[in-house]
């Protein structure tokens, strides 16, 4: 079988295309390993062992088979995967073939809902432990766990079935990792450390008790705004016009993920409430949405005031009260227009609808209604997430609402204009809004804020370039932890959004990152065995806001390119294998060996490359010219930083070598040192 890259289905070796998805997956015929981030589940029943000795083998497989069963069904519908199953245990993975930004907290969502069941899984009288960790694995990418075909090696694996061990029966208990990424959305109680065989300190562990908020909810700070003052003055301009000139508009917030998309609308949302009008959300969400139409069933459900706990003759009665209230004065037939919204929520409230056009008018005339009521803000969050039937309602409700004081907004990333690239389009009144990053002064003032104090804000800002999220996280990590590593939930985000690309675009840009955070086109060339469609594939990639090009090159002849960001490139470099990066690395030596000069920088860049390429002797070779030439100008104190670099990369059996290194790094060490005595008092540096 062959995993699609683009939806993650398993397709017969002789497919050319998914089908699933329909995606081309040519490309991915071929294993590769891939470093990544992911989450590991494990399930697994309490005391079976001892009981299956007394029972027949077809009475075992009639217990395991249905709780095997269940246990999938569930973590797949968080959008994990199974990745074997051993024994009585299960074992889970999310995060891989396929990230999704939140793979963390899909598994402990997962995880409650299968505690939840734990009756129902063994057939009744037996029960269950789980754990969820997070980590760094290496993961097969078109392994086939279906035919036992391992597909992840790690610690992470081994932490988390040393988690599940110790984890209370019929309790979830989590690695520090995962508690960190899932604390805003999910309680915990602490727990004592897993004292786990092979690790030489115990285990920081917590015990997952509950979510707090809705799937897909990211929790929204409640301080004040900080920049967005145009976005806030257009959002505000068009409320105006709709709810007192009564001109109906559809704004379209496009942004990636972490860019403060809710942040603005929270506060947009806030003003309007001041106001006096209505403000109704609906969210469509990125898993285990029981309907089509999960959005508008949630802003239903709040104008109709009803609850998930209510039973159905209850939600039927309050939709047919509240439909009957609001249609009462027109020539709309409230049971029928009740009959169609229970069917939006899933609830038999009435008729069915005769086709989708009946049930869009139904939903519309309510609508109408509702905003003839009280002026209406009608939000769609996440709607990239929504099925294809929620965005055509949403675009008809656009285009056919007439003379009525209410505004449609929708958060969108911009992966909708590839489902629909025609969005917004006939439409009279639509706005698209592109939210951008922070300026520079905007994303010091908010890190100062996150860290408490300008210590550590401007190392913050260079790396988060602008994003919210990156620098309220990079903040938290600095504050928690000593490691100066990339935090966990922010290459999650960045993983999701590389993994959403088409195969052939997600390749190359690996193959960028191995150059660096810029790149040229004649170095993506030598990389990919001078693959086709190069300018093609770089259009994409900047379309996408992923790379852009550069007006000037450093490489005569050749196109200068960059990454928008420099956390797309050091995610996407670290998904490649350590045996990917040194071969890649080489390639791009080569290139630099043969298009570039003598220049410090170039040769520094060409000894780094050979270096990552395991190519130590070249490697030193250039260090040594490098450290030279910065001897030659008198940049003593960098001459020592090459040397001891090349130092490092000599064996200790080449003491020749090593001697003579020593001994020019003791020279242009002490030279450094001693320059500032030598110069005579107001004579210029050397």
């Amino acid at each position: 079988m062959v995993l699609c890259r683009a939806c993650g289905q398993e397709n017969p070796p002789v497919a050319r295309f998914c089908l699933a998805c329909g995606a081309s997956i040519a490309e991915d015929s071929a294993p590769r390993d891939e470093r990544r981030v992911v989450t590991v589940i494990f399930v697994d029943l309490v005391g079976f062992t001892a009981k299956a000795e007394r029972l027949d083998p077809e009475e075992v497989r009639a217990v395991l088979g249905p709780y095997h069963e269940r246990a999938r069904r569930e973590i797949e519908s968080f959008g994990g995967v199974v990745e074997k199953f051993i024994g009585d245990a299960v074992m889970g993975l999310f995060g891989a073939p396929l990230a999704h930004g939140d793979d963390a907290e899909r598994a402990v969502r997962a995880a409650l809902v299968v505690r939840d069941i734990a009756g129902e899984l063994a057939g009744g009288g037996l029960q269950i432990r789980i754990a969820v960790n997070t980590g760094e694995a290496v993961v097969s990418l078109g392994a086939r766990p279906a035919l036992g075909e391992s597909m992840i090696a790690g610690d992470v694996v081994n932490t988390a079935a040393r988690l599940q061990a110790a984890a209370p029966v019929n309790g979830v208990v989590v690695g520090a990792e995962t508690y960190l990424m899932t604390r805003d959305a999910i309680e915990y109680e602490p727990t004592a450390p897993v004292v786990a065989k092979g690790k030489e300190h115990p285990v920081e562990a917590w015990v997952a008790v509950r979510a707090i908020t809705t799937a897909g909810q990211r929790s929204v700070s409640s301080a004040e705004l900080i920049g967005r003052t145009s976005e806030i003055a257009i959002l505000g301009a068009l409320w105006e016009r709709a709810s007192s000139q009564r001109l109906p508009h559809l704004v379209s917030v496009f942004g990636p993920a972490g860019v403060g998309k809710s942040t603005l609308l929270e506060a947009f949302e806030r003003s309007v409430a001041r106001s006096g009008a209505r403000v109704v959300r609906g969210r469509s969400l990125p898993y285990r949405e029981s309907g089509t139409y999960g959005a508008l069933a949630s802003q239903v459900m709040e104008l109709c005031g009803v609850f998930e706990s209510d039973p159905a003759p209850v939600v039927a009665e309050k939709l047919r009260t509240r439909t009957g209230a609001l249609l009462r004065d027109t020539d709309s037939e409230p049971e029928v227009v009740a009959g169609h919204l229970g069917v939006i929520m899933g609830v038999d409230a009435g008729n069915e609808a005769a086709d989708r056009e009946a049930l869009f008018y139904s939903a519309r005339r309510f609508l109408e209604a509702a905003a003839r009521e009280k002026p209406t803000l009608l939000a769609f969050d996440d709607i990239h997430w929504a099925d294809a039937n929620m965005l055509d309602f949403v675009h008809a409700l656009a285009a056919r609402v007439r003379d009525l004081p209410i505004l449609f907004v929708t958060l969108c990333r911009p992966e909708l204009l590839d489902r629909r690239d025609d969005w917004g389009a006939g439409l009279d009144g639509y706005t698209a809004l592109t939210l951008g990053p922070l300026d520079e002064g905007q994303a010091w003032e908010l890190a100062v804020r996150r860290l408490g104090g300008s210590e550590h804000a401007d190392q913050v800002v260079l790396v988060a370039e602008g994003n919210p999220l990156f620098i309220e996280q990079l903040a938290a990590s600095i504050e928690e932890t000593a490691s100066g590593e990339l935090p966990t939930n922010i290459r999650g985000i960045v993983a999701a959004r590389l993994d959403a690309l088409p195969p052939a675009e997600r390749a190359l840009l690996l193959d960028a990152a191995v150059v660096g955070k810029v790149f040229w086109l004649g170095a993506l060339s030598a990389v990919s065995g001078g693959a086709r469609d190069l300018p093609h594939l770089l259009e994409e990639l900047e379309r996408r806001d992923l790379i852009r090009r550069e007006p000037t090159s450093i490489i005569e002849g050749q196109q200068q390119f960059a990454f928008t960001h420099v956390l797309i490139r050091d995610v996407a470099y670290d998904l490649l294998s350590r045996a990917s990066r040194r071969r890649l690395h080489a390639l791009v030596a080569e290139f630099f060996e043969s298009t570039t000069g003598v220049s410090g920088e170039a040769i520094g860049a060409l000894a780094h490359h050979w270096r990552d390429a395991g190519e130590h002797e070249r490697a030193v070779e250039q260090l040594v010219r490098a450290a030279e030439q910065a001897e030659r100008g008198w940049a003593k104190d960098h001459a020592a930083l090459l040397y001891r670099e090349a130092l490092e990369l000599v064996p200790e059996t080449k003491t020749e070598q090593r001697r003579e290194l020593r001994r020019r790094l003791a020279l242009a060490s002490s030279a450094s040192f001693h320059l500032p005595d030598v110069r005579r008092p107001g004579s210029p540096p050397a």
